[in-house]
């Protein structure tokens, strides 16, 4: 009898099955992202004893990752057993356009594979598994070491780049003549959308430490003549008098009431011809068996478990906006997997 070819044509108890082990492949896929697999086979196939000298590994073992990679479309096992990179092998390349190296590092790495093991004690509790230890924000944690925040950075960073064509692509910013974004991280989003817009001037809003890095990023990017980065607290204030503010994956990081105040501080800084852009992921009202339904859901429980925040319909979004002074005016699909979601003050 010939072997089912999707995971939609095997029996239920099989398909559970395969959705119970995927921590397999996860894991396996931080380890090669570790070892810099895909960057040795960018010149072309390698057996793994080859692989396994170059990374001070077992070869047989690192055979046997291999293999699990290769039934997952990571990597293509040769008729001569060695093995060479597909396309999404060839994402996982470091400092190549669309590379998802860091990416994996951290959704499949150890920190947060640790956090979701707590998933229990959060879905009873209600909590995040931070506040476990006794800490009152994830993004202060004496924890987190220095190769765990700059993977970090790196992740955001690869995939704002993306974000930042979509939005630029998408939304007509020529009004603006100025933009604060707000939680802005390195600086990626803003960088990009200062190098697609000339007549843009801007300012990264961030924590202090996460300021310095985006102000070094600015430098290296030439753009220290039209944009700057400022340290601060976006709960107490940000800065005055910029046409929009943008909020980029900043609000699904926190519950309803922080939240809130991170808004009600954008408002208070607005002149009252400037907007609110917030750049997520929208959780459509029903969720199905879609892409877009799983990656708003995983994205959701990941929130749970990781910073107390939440995804958001867009009738949520509405809601939170109007607690804030702001009223929602649009939700804007873009070619990434975020929308931008409009709103101006309350007048």
């Amino acid at each position: 009898m010939a072997m089912p070819q999707s995971q939609g044509e095997l029996p239920p108890q099989l398909a559970l099955y395969h959705l119970a082990t995927g921590h397999y492949v996860s894991r396996a896929l931080d380890l090669a992202a570790k070892l810099g697999l895909a960057d040795l086979l960018a010149q072309g196939p390698r057996e793994a004893r080859q692989l396994a000298d170059a990374t001070g590994t077992h070869a047989d073992s690192l055979n046997r990752v291999m293999r699990l990679l290769a039934s997952a479309g990571v990597f293509d096992e040769q008729a001569d057993g060695s093995f060479a990179l597909t396309p999404l092998g060839d994402c996982l390349r470091t400092g190549v356009p669309g590379s998802a190296h860091a990416m994996v590092r951290l959704f499949a790495g150890e920190r947060i594979q640790a956090a979701w093991s707590e998933l229990e004690h959060c879905t009873r509790s209600g909590e995040p598994v931070f506040r476990k230890r006794g800490l009152d924000d994830p993004f202060r944690d004496p924890a987190r070491t220095p190769e765990e925040t700059a993977i970090f950075d790196a992740a955001m960073a690869d995939l704002t780049r993306l974000t930042a064509g979509a939005v630029a692509a998408t939304y007509d910013l020529s009004p603006f003549r100025s933009l604060v974004d707000v939680g802005g991280g390195n600086g990626a989003l803003l960088i990009g959308l200062l190098e697609a817009k000339p007549h843009l001037r801007g300012i990264v809003f961030d924590q202090p430490l996460a300021a310095e890095r985006a102000r070094a990023q600015i430098a290296a990017h030439g753009l220290a003549h039209r944009c700057e980065a400022i340290g601060g607290d976006f709960f107490e204030d940000v800065p005055n008098g910029a046409d929009a503010y943008l909020l980029k994956h900043v609000i699904h990081d926190w519950s309803d009431d922080r939240a809130a105040a991170i808004l009600r501080t954008c408002r208070r800084a607005m002149p009252g011809h400037a907007k609110v852009l917030i750049v997520e992921g929208v959780y459509p009202p029903r969720i199905d068996q879609s892409l877009a339904s799983q990656g708003a859901a995983k994205n959701d429980v990941n929130m749970l478990v990781n910073t107390g925040g939440k995804e958001r319909t867009a009738e949520e979004y509405r809601s939170l906006l109007l607690s804030a002074g702001l009223r929602m005016t649009a939700v804007t699909a873009t070619e990434s997997p975020c929308s931008l979601i409009h709103a101006v003050p309350v007048t």
